[in-house]
């Protein structure tokens, strides 16, 4: 048997939700994580089923027909206590760069003034960081990564703006992200990011899945313009590390 008592219930005629305890924890992250792996390999058709991972849940979806639920109910909770033993799926450790100049890091100065610090400290300690992966929504490709470091909390701005550029990197509450399109956004900008975070027309639209890890690192302004058009491009390469901690 598994170690957490899983709520399953209906939502709507097309999908599950499966809820572990409402914690943000990264070992039910990673128990969610065996279990939807050993769903995907050894029980729902990836054509047809879409699973969605995030924090303490997961949404199971099927959009060609009405779900039976009682029946699939009564499979999912074998099918959990079968997973104990699978083996868990490859995590990666992405190194993204950042470029913190000012003219991106519109709200570093503030942020710094709130922290009470220099915005090099800032700097060091949003990079300095190992985030992970905690879920990926709002936009597509946007990453809600955990772990920031209780030093660099700061609520979400009072107004929120219309307009917050493509790759800009935000802070949170206990999260950072990146702001993989043009839009609106409350979260305190410190700097840009300049990887492509979804590309509809790839195979695999966003890189990064549920469970990574994700760690920045800073450039200057005339390297992130570079690499800008290598991803525009196609040529930009990744810093894809195999993860096993």
């Amino acid at each position: 048997m598994r170690n957490y008592s899983l709520s399953i219930r209906p939502f709507g005629v097309h999908a599950i939700l499966i809820e572990w305890p409402n914690e943000v924890q990264e070992a039910i992250l990673e128990d969610i994580l065996q279990f939807t792996n050993y769903l995907e390999t050894n029980c729902l058709n990836k054509k047809k089923w879409e699973i969605v991972p995030a924090y303490n849940s997961v949404t199971l979806i099927l959009r060609e027909k009405p779900i039976d639920f009682d029946k699939l109910k009564q499979r999912l909770e074998r099918w959990y206590d079968e997973s104990a033993s699978a083996k868990p799926r490859q995590k990666y450790l992405w190194r993204l760069p950042v470029c913190y100049d000012l003219v991106f890091g519109i709200d570093l100065i503030e942020v710094a003034e709130k922290l009470n610090c220099t915005t090099s400290a800032v700097i060091s300690m949003h990079t300095e960081n190992i985030y992970t992966v905690y879920g990926i929504g709002f936009l597509p490709g946007f990453m809600y990564l955990g772990g920031l470091p209780a030093v660099l909390e700061v609520p979400r701005r009072a107004s929120p703006r219309l307009k917050v550029e493509k790759g800009a990197v935000g802070i949170a509450g206990k999260q950072t992200g990146v702001y993989p399109q043009e839009s609106p956004g409350g979260w305190n900008i410190i700097g840009n990011c300049c990887v492509p975070m979804f590309n509809p027309d790839s195979e695999t639209p966003c890189f990064v899945n549920v469970g990574d890890k994700v760690q920045f690192y800073q450039i200057e302004q005339a390297e992130h313009n570079l690499h800008i058009i290598e991803g525009e491009v196609g040529i930009y390469k990744l810093e894809k590390i195999k993860w096993d901690a």
